[in-house]
C-alpha cells in the first residue's frame, strides 16, 4: 500500500516491564530522539501478550503493533520471551491466512542497557508502518 500523505501511525507497543520498556526509560533519560507514534503498554513479561491483545489493538484503530521482550536466554521468567515468539509467529500465520498485512506486527528483543536500540527500532516500526498505510482492518470492524 502507497505511503498517504500527512498520515502518521498510531502503533501501540507492548513492552516487557524488565527489558524493553527499561530500554524505553533509558532512552527518554538519555534524551534520545524517536517518533511519538508510539502507545507504550508495560507487561510483566512479553510471554503475558496474548495473541488477542495484539488483534484487539489493531481491530482497535492501531495501525502496527511492536511486541517487546528481554534477549532470548535472558528472561526474568525463564522461557517467556521464547513463549512470545511462538504466539507472534503462530498469529502472523493466521494473518496471513486471512490476508491480513503480517508486517503490522513486529517482535524485538531489547535489553534494558540498549536505550540508543529501543529508539532506533521506534524508529523503523513507525517507518515501515507508515509506508503501509493506514489500516485497512479498522474500516471492515467496529469494536
Amino acid at each position: 500500500m502507497a505511503e498517504e500523505k500527512g498520515f502518521e501511525p498510531v502503533i501501540v507497543g507492548f513492552f516487557c516491564n524488565w527489558c524493553t520498556a527499561t530500554a524505553a526509560d533509558l532512552a527518554g533519560t538519555l534524551r534520545m530522539q524517536y517518533p511519538p507514534n508510539i502507545r507504550p503498554i508495560r507487561a510483566m513479561c512479553s510471554g503475558s501478550v496474548d495473541p488477542v491483545y495484539v488483534l484487539r489493538a489493531l481491530l482497535g484503530g492501531a495501525d502496527g503493533v511492536i511486541v517487546g521482550g528481554c534477549p532470548p536466554g535472558d528472561c526474568h521468567y525463564v522461557s517467556g520471551n521464547f513463549k512470545a515468539r511462538r504466539r507472534m509467529a503462530i498469529l502472523k500465520t493466521i494473518m496471513t491466512t486471512l490476508g491480513l498485512e503480517e508486517e503490522r506486527v513486529w517482535i524485538r528483543w531489547i535489553s534494558a542497557a540498549e536505550g540508543a536500540k529501543f529508539a532506533r527500532t521506534m524508529r523503523e516500526v513507525t517507518e515501515s508502518v507508515k509506508k503501509l498505510g493506514p489500516n485497512p482492518m479498522t474500516k471492515d470492524w467496529s469494536i
